[in-house]
């Protein structure tokens, strides 16, 4: 499959609980999304694993009479809502508190606050989009152009990748900005993927 190819949309899929391959690409493709979300928001590994479990049982409910209705949203802030919730419930559990007592001070970090949730959503679900981009893209690129990227998104000097990698400033722009183009028009295309239901 070419990375520019439109897939049939997961969310029309997912109406249909039976659709296995359906859920599968889902979990696979926001599953992650979920749990970085959850670490970020300062829930431990476990936490977040149990939220994203919960988060697809809820997901699995409601999905085959879900109607989608753009003019109250968009699917990710309505997966937002729905991690959050899920957050929520998993955090004030009766007994989370004496699972929290029974740790040691200071082997788990605090939850950021409410008001920064939505911040912290929109940066992890921009990240998980240019992750699933590069994903694709990477197996398309020839090797160099690969390292010069990876590179460059460790925050490398130019000058430095062009002389350890025998090329010129100008040479390592043009890779850059070919690739960054590339990545760019991905991750509008999976953005836009996501919004539509067919």
């Amino acid at each position: 499959m070419n990375w520019q190819t439109t897939e049939p949309s997961l969310l029309a899929r997912l109406r249909d609980p039976d659709d296995q391959d359906a859920w599968f690409r889902f979990e696979n493709r926001y599953g992650e999304l979920i749990v970085r979300y959850c670490l970020a928001r300062g829930l431990q590994w476990d936490d977040a694993e149990d939220v994203r479990q919960m988060v697809l049982m809820n997901l699995h409910r409601s999905f085959p009479g879900f109607e989608y209705r753009p003019d109250k949203g968009r699917f990710r802030g309505y997966l937002a809502t729905t991690v959050r919730r899920s957050i929520h419930r998993q955090m004030t559990r009766p007994f989370r508190k004496r699972e929290l007592l029974e740790k040691e001070e200071g082997s788990h970090r605090e939850p950021i606050a409410e008001d920064r949730s939505d911040e912290i959503w929109e940066a992890e679900w921009l990240e998980h989009h240019l992750r699933l981009a590069l994903r694709k893209i990477r197996p398309t690129l020839e090797p160099k152009s690969t390292v010069v990227f990876e590179r460059f998104l460790r925050g490398d000097a130019t000058e430095d990748i062009a002389s350890s990698l025998g090329m010129t400033t100008a040479a390592v722009h043009k890779v850059k900005q070919r690739v960054r183009d590339k990545v760019r028009a991905l991750v509008a295309q999976q953005i836009e993927d996501e919004e539509r239901l067919e």
